[in-house]
């Protein structure tokens, strides 16, 4: 039986009290829309854009930049952390595993760098919890982001905010508020191998 993260997550909220400070990671400004729209009522929230998956640096930057623009248009009172293009953290954390599918091994130690982080950087300046707004995405694995954020919740002794922010329409409330900004939204996850299996699929739909 699937564990319900939507419903852990609705009574984490009703036990809160005050605004508890939110470390959220963010992997592109069109996913945290919805989950800074619908989190912002209860936590004070900084997000951290770590992304070193990201390819190339130009595209890092346009995704950068559209994070900083729903920030600035939507809730303003969201700060940003933001740590530099880091694509070597990447390349060492998936070596070895350059030729898995999408969605496979390559993206779970992705996952896991991009996590660990968020716990890190949470730990380390004093935030209540951490989170991170990947679980949007109907193409990401929700029951293994969260395995991810309990391991590092207890290794870094740091409270996980458990999460399946694609429920309750939250994918299709992410895309109303792209088109409502008119966001940049990419065609592909971040990785070059993510980028060069949508390419190759577009060029086999064309022939």
């Amino acid at each position: 039986m699937k564990t319900n993260y939507q419903k852990i997550l609705e009574e984490t909220l009703k036990a809160i009290s005050g605004k508890p400070k939110l470390l959220l990671h963010a992997c592109c400004g069109v996913c945290s829309s919805y989950v800074l729209e619908y989190l912002t009522k209860y936590f004070t929230i900084t997000v951290l854009y770590y992304n070193p998956n990201i390819f190339p640096e130009s595209e890092y930057q346009k995704r950068l930049e559209t994070q900083k623009e729903i920030i600035s248009k939507m809730v303003p009172q969201v700060s940003l952390m933001e740590i530099g293009y880091c694509e070597k953290d990447f390349t060492k954390k998936i070596k070895g595993l350059e030729n898995e599918k999408e969605g496979g091994a390559r993206c779970t130690k992705c996952y896991y760098l991009r996590l660990e982080k968020t716990a890190q950087l949470a730990k380390e300046n004093h935030f209540d919890y951490f989170c991170t707004t990947l679980s949007v995405s109907p193409y990401k694995n929700s029951e293994q982001l969260n395995q991810i954020g309990k391991l590092l919740s207890e290794k870094y002794q740091i409270n996980y905010l458990y999460s399946d922010f694609k429920k309750k329409d939250g994918y299709k409330r992410s895309n109303e508020l792209a088109k409502l900004y008119n966001l940049y939204r990419q065609n592909y996850c971040g990785c070059q191998y993510s980028k060069k299996e949508v390419t190759e699929k577009l060029v086999i739909k064309t022939t």
